[in-house]
């Protein structure tokens, strides 16, 4: 057995080897494999990248429609210290939810009239407020929340499968990361290439649920729905808090997290995108609204309870149905549309981050278009802050419950608040009823995240309430930097170009053709060209200074020592002395460098021309050109 386990591993190294060798030479080819042929900028425009409401529907609501596996076990969590006694209160618990639910819907569908362009919390607070402060807590709150949305869901995707695999657990982490690879992979397609992946497997997680919620009724009405698993209700269990109550309902609103996806991704719908964007969010809300009513009623019949290494969705799909075939398919379609679900938050983060980006406030990467379109840089950056959440929280879903959630309903607030003020101020059709429904929705957005911010704050929420000032500043400051290179690169009123002398400094290692080449480009400049040798002794000097006269002299010969055997220390000084004596001329140096022919090549010369090359750019006003010299064998 070791035998063939050593063979395998040394295929394995083999194949390893083979495959990044491949990889290095044949980059585009595996980048077109993966990713797909590049889009033409004219294609963004087309209806090939945009979405029909029915397909909208389950790739942008899968984030908020997959949290129903999670959130009433979150809710029941926190209630269960308190006995069986607490499980009936995870009923009015669901019903609260819920009414969250439908003011949210309604507020943003009062957003996406206004808004139509997108952007959500961030383009509604930028809009009515003075002050930048507000829009930059809105969108810091909610590309925060993003990548632990995209956290959460990958590692509940992991808990559902160590539920029906427990062998899985020692590998959870390795594999939440494998997920998020694949995400990456998915959404470098584009939002029309992931929509034909992505559709499908929410559309099946969506009938399992309320397969399973149909069959539980369907139990009911046959054998009764008080059974002897059946806990007391309306008792009020000892111990019971205001605390701990208003936990619990924090902790089940994180089933309501994903819901803005919809508005801030309004650009995506085929026309009429206001009308698609609102279709979806109704079906959305009368969907998760029964599921989530319907998978917490049948908890509490059940009397399922909360198990370490097996979630309740697994408990009550056991409970039904055993754990063949059709148990099988319900937690592989929790687990596909869990690890799926970040699908829709890895669209929302990349469409904020642009929107913000182009207004100053983040760094102008995140408008990079890839080859399919999407924002690949937003992606990329979500992708690795998730990951490093999932390793340092080892994938454990009720770990990063307390971080969760905080961010997304502070931006429900200021958007509320945000709609209240343009309501005020524009007014328009029915304004009367759009005041009130974002007054309702401000006053108790603002009330659930007062209570997360308390009830979670010694759980983990102290981290996210750190680190969004912290976001806040630092685009602040990207923003500063951005306007006063705008200052500082201002041509005033009568400036033109103006030539100069230049002085051409060559560095040279020796005499070959890769001299002879770059002192060819250096005096086809036209101006003065002088060539620099460094030596780290007296003999090598004195052997240059030879050859170089040998040779005819083609320049002047400057050479250096350096006693610690640096090449930066003398360049410096030579370049500061030259700097105090010519300062009408700008100094130009040019480094050589030749290009194998083979990738492996390069590791087996050195790379002082990079290592200069980036010296004198950080630390000197200087023109700095490499001179390639490619090589034949």
């Amino acid at each position: 057995m070791i035998h063939w386990v050593k063979w395998l591993e040394w295929a394995f190294g083999v194949f390893a080897v083979a495959a990044i060798w491949y990889s290095v030479h044949n980059f585009k080819s595996i980048k077109k494999i993966l990713v797909g042929r590049p889009l033409r900028t004219a294609e963004l425009k087309s209806q090939h990248t945009k979405l029909v409401w029915l397909i909208a529907l389950p790739i942008l609501s899968a984030d908020l429609y997959s949290s129903v596996s999670y959130g009433p076990e979150s809710g029941l969590t926190e209630l269960a210290s308190l006995g069986e006694d607490a499980k009936w209160l995870i009923i009015p618990i669901t019903l609260a939810t819920i009414f969250l639910l439908g003011i949210l819907i309604l507020s943003y569908i009062m957003g996406i009239l206004a808004y139509p362009n997108g952007g959500g919390a961030y383009a509604i607070a930028k809009d009515n407020f003075k002050t930048k402060w507000p829009a930059l807590i809105a969108s810091s709150a909610l590309l925060i929340d993003y990548i632990l949305t995209v956290a959460v869901s990958i590692s509940a995707a992991m808990e559902a499968i160590v539920s029906a695999y427990p062998n899985v657990e020692p590998y959870e982490t390795l594999l939440a990361i494998g997920c998020v690879l694949l995400l990456v992979l998915i959404n470098l397609r584009g939002v029309a290439e992931s929509a034909r992946v992505l559709a499908w497997p929410t559309i099946g997680f969506i009938i399992c649920m309320l397969f399973i919620i149909g069959t539980g009724f369907i139990d009911g009405f046959k054998e009764g729905f008080t059974k002897s698993t059946t806990p007391s209700i309306g008792i009020i269990p000892e111990g019971l808090s205001t605390l701990l109550l208003l936990k619990a309902f924090s902790s089940a609103c994180s089933a309501l997290t994903g819901i803005e996806t919809i508005s801030n991704s309004v650009p995506v719908f085929r026309a009429p995108q206001k009308k698609n964007a609102i279709k979806t969010y109704i079906a959305l809300g009368i969907i998760t609204s029964i599921t989530l009513i319907g998978f917490s009623f049948h908890l509490f019949i059940n009397g399922i309870s909360v198990k370490p290494h097996n979630t309740m969705l697994s408990q009550l799909t056991g409970l039904y149905f055993g754990n063949g075939l059709i148990y099988q398919v319900i937690i592989w379609f929790t687990f596909i549309v869990l690890i799926l679900a970040a699908n829709s938050t890895f669209n929302g983060f990349s469409q904020l981050g642009a929107i913000v980006a182009a207004d100053g406030f983040l760094p102008r990467a995140l408008l990079h278009r890839g080859d399919r379109l999407g924002y690949s840089n937003g992606i990329i950056v979500l992708a690795a802050c998730a990951s490093l959440l999932i390793i340092g929280f080892k994938a454990h879903t009720n770990a990063l419950i307390p971080l969760y959630a905080i961010g997304v309903f502070l931006s429900f607030s200021i958007a509320q608040f945000g709609l209240i003020h343009r309501w005020l101020k524009v007014k328009g059709t029915h304004w009367h009823w759009k005041l009130a429904i974002n007054t309702v929705g401000a006053i108790i957005t603002t009330a659930v995240a007062i209570i997360f911010s308390i009830t979670k704050f010694s759980g983990g929420a102290w981290i996210v309430l750190v680190i969004l000032p912290i976001f806040v500043l630092c685009s602040l400051a990207i923003h500063r930097h951005y306007e006063e290179i705008v200052v500082e690169l201002k041509l005033e009123p009568g400036i033109v170009p103006v030539a100069r002398k230049v002085l051409s400094i060559v560095l040279i290692s020796g005499v070959h053709q890769v001299v002879n080449h770059t002192l060819s480009f250096a005096k086809g400049l036209n101006g003065d060209v002088i060539a620099v040798y460094i030596g780290f002794d007296d003999e090598a000097i004195h052997e240059m200074e030879e050859r170089w006269s040998e040779w005819g002299s083609p320049c002047r010969l400057v050479c250096l020592k350096s006693k610690y055997r640096s090449l930066i220390e003398p360049l410096a000084r030579l370049i500061k002395v030259l700097e105090e004596k010519q300062e009408e001329r700008m100094i130009h140096i040019l480094i050589p460098q030749f290009i194998p022919v083979k990738w492996w090549h390069n590791l087996l010369h050195n790379h002082s021309a990079l290592v200069l090359r980036v010296w004198f750019l950080q630390h000197k006003d200087i023109a700095v050109t490499t001179v390639p010299y490619h090589l034949k064998k």
